[in-house]
């Protein structure tokens, strides 16, 4: 599981590694972004709701999991909202992290990224520019690459960045406590968070965490977020037990995969037979390659959930990566069948698919990954494993153009255009891919020309006055 997901560049041999990953993250490096179907979903559900009372479109908002154990949560131009692991698996419950997206929501709907912008052109627009690229990398499937140009992007004056941000801060806690109301939850999750790391406001800088020296605490600011909670009709509101569930199962998946076994062993003991114990300890056992013991609490967890398709993704995945990519099959089916159209789903199948090297297997996984496609057009794995997939029923025109698209996806111009154009000279006129191949060559070659021409300009005059 925790392996390199991609490099950026021209490594496309590297890309072969994002495969069965129910839970993609890069452990080379501290900070890279997690894909994973389980967890997006259960983030994307509490923050709709939320996303909605602030007047915004969900459809139009990105939620990213950065693999990051500090606590620490942003938004960036573009209706982006970042959540660290850490920040996640430092909530308490549901409330505490749905008040933390509420709060972020506010500052997207109180237009204060693009007002600071104005503000703080050196330091924030900086900082948005690298993190523009870093999120045209990721978009593109460059998880990794784009993570690494983001989190270089955070140290571009980073406590600069916030700083203006103290009027903001309060306003955007308004925001959240009236979201929260709206939605007919309680606000007081996000109250006793900041209560609970209140104390850092007396650290150094260096000792702070993250969120706080973005989102800067005071006494008066708590204060005034708790009168107007405290006014809410829904304060003593009750949780969504299903909620707790959900945030449980998305804890526990996240500490099997990002802590060491033996602390996860020790946070979910073997007398410890919840499903997010077992949960947890089947990911340990299977990233201490017991492959025996994973197996068995992944296989008890299905029998207790049979509809649970995350349960058959992980079996799937647990099979794929201890070499038993026909075993992994059958189970990331039934995966698909509990949850259909699920993208990640279906380019993990797609690729055991592919390695059967049999016909029918490959025209199956095509059929997949053109499905994916329509959900995740820019996805540069799906589009490398659509290559293989063409390559194995010998269509390598059609081989070629996807290389072309995955390249393109990438940002690599000279090789999208390069396989587009030899894409062309081996298709038949007029088909939707040659057509596409021919946009590629013409967009591909106006960056191109742009780049050559940044680089080919002079630089500009500076009359040196310090005699």
């Amino acid at each position: 599981m925790l392996k390199s997901i991609r490099t950026s560049g021209n490594l496309v041999r590297a890309i072969a590694v994002l495969a069965i990953l129910s839970l993609q993250v890069t452990s080379a490096f501290a900070q890279s972004l997690i894909r994973d179907t389980e967890i997006e979903e259960t983030l994307r559900d509490f923050s709709t709701p939320i996303l909605r009372a602030g007047g915004l479109n969900p459809s139009n908002v990105d939620l990213y999991i950065v693999n990051d154990g500090s606590l620490n949560a942003f938004v960036t131009r573009g209706q982006n909202i970042f959540l660290h692991t850490g920040l996640i698996l430092e909530s308490e419950n549901p409330n505490q992290l749905k008040g933390v997206i509420a709060h972020e929501t506010g500052h997207i709907a109180g237009g204060h990224i693009v007002r600071s912008d104005y503000g703080n052109r050196s330091a924030y627009g900086s900082m948005l520019i690298a993190a523009g690229i870093g999120l045209a990398a990721i978009l593109a499937g460059e998880s990794q690459a784009g993570a690494l140009v983001l989190g270089g992007a955070q140290q571009f004056g980073y406590l600069d960045v916030l700083a203006y941000s103290r009027v903001n801060e309060s306003a955007a806690d308004q925001y959240a406590a009236q979201y929260m109301e709206r939605t007919g939850q309680s606000g007081t999750g996000l109250i006793k968070f900041f209560e609970k790391f209140r104390y850092q406001e007396i650290l150094s800088n260096a000792r702070r965490y993250p969120y706080f020296r973005s989102h800067p605490l005071s006494s008066n600011r708590i204060d005034a977020l708790r009168e107007v909670v405290d006014e809410s009709p829904y304060t003593d509101a009750p949780e969504n037990a299903e909620d707790i569930k959900r945030m449980n199962m998305m804890k526990a998946k996240l500490e099997g995969f990002l802590e060491a076994p033996q602390t996860v062993f020790s946070i979910y003991p073997i007398t410890d037979n919840s499903e997010e114990a077992r949960y947890a300890r089947a990911v340990a056992h299977y990233r201490s390659a017991s492959l025996k013991s994973a197996l068995n609490e992944i296989n008890t967890l299905i029998q207790t959930s049979p509809d649970n398709p995350y349960f058959y993704e992980l079996k799937g995945q647990i099979l794929y990566e201890s070499g038993q990519g026909e075993a992994s099959i059958k189970p990331m089916e039934r995966a698909i069948e509990l949850k259909p159209g699920a993208p990640l789903f279906e380019i993990a199948l797609a690729q055991a698919y592919l390695e059967t090297e049999e016909h029918d297997d490959a025209n199956e996984a095509i059929r997949l990954l053109k499905s994916a496609l329509q959900s995740e057009p820019q996805n540069s794995a799906a589009w490398y494993y659509l290559s293989q997939g063409y390559g194995t029923i010998d269509q390598e025109a059609l081989a070629k153009y996807a290389i072309a698209e995955q390249s393109f996806s990438m940002g690599d111009y000279q090789r999208a255009r390069s396989f587009a154009e030899r894409a062309k000279k081996d298709m038949e006129r007029n088909i939707p891919q040659w057509r596409r191949a021919s946009d590629i060559i013409v967009v591909a070659e106006t960056q191109l020309a742009k780049k050559k021409s940044k680089r080919s300009r002079p630089k500009p005059f500076t009359l040196n006055t310090n005699y």
